[in-house]
């Protein structure tokens, strides 16, 4: 049997309910290599982004 002391109730935390400011904290709680982790994949998401973006901008000129 589980004693109560030693047993910890999680709920359910659903991100999409919740802010981008709300959504920082929670990844500031995360152990360092999986914060890292979630930092590098938002990195080469906006990097992606700025770069189709440039040769949107720049192909269309041409």
């Amino acid at each position: 049997m589980i004693q109560s002391s030693n047993y910890k109730a999680y709920s359910l935390v659903t991100i999409e309910d919740k802010t981008l400011v709300e959504q920082v904290k929670l990844i500031q709680e995360l152990e360092p290599e999986e914060k890292n982790m979630v930092f590098k994949m938002v990195d080469t998401f906006l990097t992606q982004k700025k770069f189709k973006d440039f040769f949107a901008k720049n192909i269309a000129s041409f």
